[in-house]
């Protein structure tokens, strides 16, 4: 082990690339019906909390069979399920010991490939989580690694400490603590941008590139049609893994590299380019317009489109996550628009969403759940359906689900927060408040189990449920479809994005840019026009409206509205969002 620590310091592998140029010379194009997905719609799954098929706390794949109809009534093209696959659960099933079977606590590879048969039944194609950018160290390439073979070492960033006797570099994870962890009882540290357990694998290797694109053709063969990739703009780290210079951020050092672009059209000639019919998402973590562009411009063949997550962090005091402040509305609006308005010149493409698995619900974040529950739901709704590009609905948020109401961190199983909380009380906050700061932003709000109906355990479970859910005597499925407001009118946005052409591939300019309580945008099509109103605040309000709409047509509202007679200003209640239709019909 010794001989491969001075080896390391002294050359690179035979592979190190100078391959820039050849990644992009790899040709990839999406035929024309692959642009479907404009008019699609993408429901969200975390297998973990849908539904309990066995009574042991844990949602499953049959569980997930058994709520098909429900699935189906949505009117979603395709569901998204987080992974699944074998794994230790140090962070959720994102550390992957193997890609190429089911975890046994999640059901059997008999009961994936009948979801895959019974969804594409009802119209709905089968995405699923990629999690590419680093493995499980319970993953057999970590564990022949450690036992000493070369060629599995090479899979993952292995380097000797500094020359001060220190970590090989200063970057820090983004759960916590130093990125580097002692590989074994040698002398060299392996790089883990996540937990200790996920190690980040060497893309610099084309074994490496090799063997995901083999995981992702294998999987197409079970008749999945879409792929979300965790992280991947992560895969394009430098080969030398050099240290942040002081008072900068270390994210970027490897965040957007360079190769990342060329590594995925090389994924993509290898896989999933070669199906007509493939969606792809990229999750790109702190990155930048110009290259979720790069990443979605349809004639470089890499992505579909690609989520950024730059609106989410609005209510992040100083940039910092682990705090609470009220969100900023002036910059959330100047994102969500600065995001849409550049994305359409530059002829990319945007996952639209407001909600998922890493994220608080934001009915907490940005509305009232207290006083203007359903208003602030479907309001939020509207501002998202709407915009350019495909909307993304995480389970649960149809129905206008909650932050759980926790009260102590026991409650709560995420090691990211966990680990957020121990370093706030370490830094000197104290418990009371660092409570409140996590509870205000773990990753668990979003992962408690689907509330289905009012019985115990929120009709999720007969077991013990593995999270808790708190207010499902109220928030649930059952009282929904019995009379509720939310679910209705989120089967209706989905239904208009179908249509009406104008939502699925018109045009949008800004509206109102200004105004301190409205977010507000334009949509044309041909000689269509689309206005679209919605009120982030628990006040009325007034707002101008063009004279083409002063006798549009309500498309959509979450007041009942049904006319405007003439108006050039309309009165914006709590929470209200309008869209309004003018010109001739499509």
């Amino acid at each position: 082990m010794r001989a491969i620590s001075q080896r390391l310091r002294k050359t690179r592998p035979a592979y190190f690339p100078r391959l820039c140029a050849r990644l992009y010379r790899v040709t990839v194009s999406f035929p024309a019906g692959h642009a479907d997905f404009h008019r699609s719609v993408v429901y969200q799954i975390y297998p973990k909390s849908f539904f309990d098929s066995t009574g042991n706390g844990v949602g499953d794949l049959r569980g997930v069979i058994e709520k098909i109809p429900y699935i189906a009534s949505l009117g979603v093209d395709m569901v998204w399920f987080n992974p699944f696959f074998p794994s230790p659960q140090r962070d959720n099933g994102y550390d992957i010991s193997d890609y190429y079977a089911i975890d046994p606590a999640m059901g059997t590879m008999a009961d994936f490939e009948e979801l895959v048969t019974a969804l594409d039944a009802e119209g709905v194609g089968v995405m699923l989580d990629m999690v590419l950018n680093h493995t499980s160290t319970d993953h057999e390439w970590f564990r022949r690694a450690l036992a000493g073979e070369q060629e599995y070492q090479d899979y993952y960033y292995l380097r000797p400490a500094a020359a001060d006797g220190g970590l090989p570099n200063n970057w820090v994870s983004k759960f916590g603590g130093p990125a580097w962890d002692r590989f074994g009882d040698t002398d060299l540290y392996y790089l883990h941008l996540f937990d200790r357990t996920q190690a980040d694998l060497n893309w610099h290797n084309p074994r490496v590139r090799q063997e995901m694109a083999d995981v992702v053709d294998f999987w197409q063969g079970k008749g999945v049609r879409g792929f979300r990739f965790d992280v991947i703009n992560l895969i394009g780290k430098p080969w030398e893994l050099p240290p942040a210079p002081a008072g900068t951020d270390c994210r970027l050092m490897y965040t957007d590299g360079e190769t990342v672009v060329g590594y995925l059209r090389e994924l993509a000639a290898a896989s999933y380019g070669r199906a007509g019919d493939c969606v792809t998402v990229g999750e790109m973590s702190s990155t930048t317009i110009e290259r979720c562009i790069e990443y979605s411009h349809p004639q470089l063949g890499a992505l579909s489109m690609v989520f950024n997550f730059h609106h989410l962090k609005v209510d992040y005091g100083d940039g910092q996550k682990w705090t609470r402040v009220p969100f900023d509305f002036i910059e959330l609006k100047r994102l969500l628009m600065d995001w849409a308005l550049r994305m359409q010149a530059g002829n990319g493409w945007n996952a639209l969403f407001w909600n998922n698995h890493d994220q608080p619900r934001a009915i907490d974040r940005f509305g009232d759940p207290g006083r203007f529950r359903v208003e602030s739901a479907t309001m939020l709704a509207t501002a998202i359906h709407l915009l350019r590009g495909t909307p993304y609905v995480y389970m649960g948020e149809e129905i206008g689900m909650t932050d759980p109401d926790y009260d102590s961190i026991d409650d709560y199983v995420d090691v990211e927060a966990i680990n957020a909380y121990a370093e706030l009380v370490r830094g000197g906050v104290a418990a009371a408040d660092a409570f409140d700061i996590v509870h205000s932003k773990a990753r668990d709000n979003a992962r408690t189990p689907m509330q289905w109906n009012a019985t115990e355990n929120a009709g999720f479970t007969h077991g013990t449920p593995w999270l808790r859910p708190t207010n499902h005597d109220v928030v649930n499925v059952a009282a929904e479809e019995a009379g509720g407001r939310i679910l209705p009118y989120y089967r209706e946005l989905i239904q208009l994005r179908k249509d009406h052409p104008i939502i699925a591939e018109g045009g949008v300019e800004s509206y109102e840019a200004d105004h301190q309580q409205v977010f507000g945008y334009l949509r044309r099509h041909g000689e269509c026009s689309l206005l679209v109103l919605t009120n982030f605040f628990g006040g009325s309000t007034w707002v101008q409206l063009p004279h083409e709409f002063a006798n549009g047509d309500i498309l959509i509202s979450n007041y009942n509205r049904t006319e405007l007679r003439n108006a050039d200003r309309i009165e914006l209640g709590p929470y209200e969002a309008l869209a309004i239709l003018a010109g001739s019909s499509e």
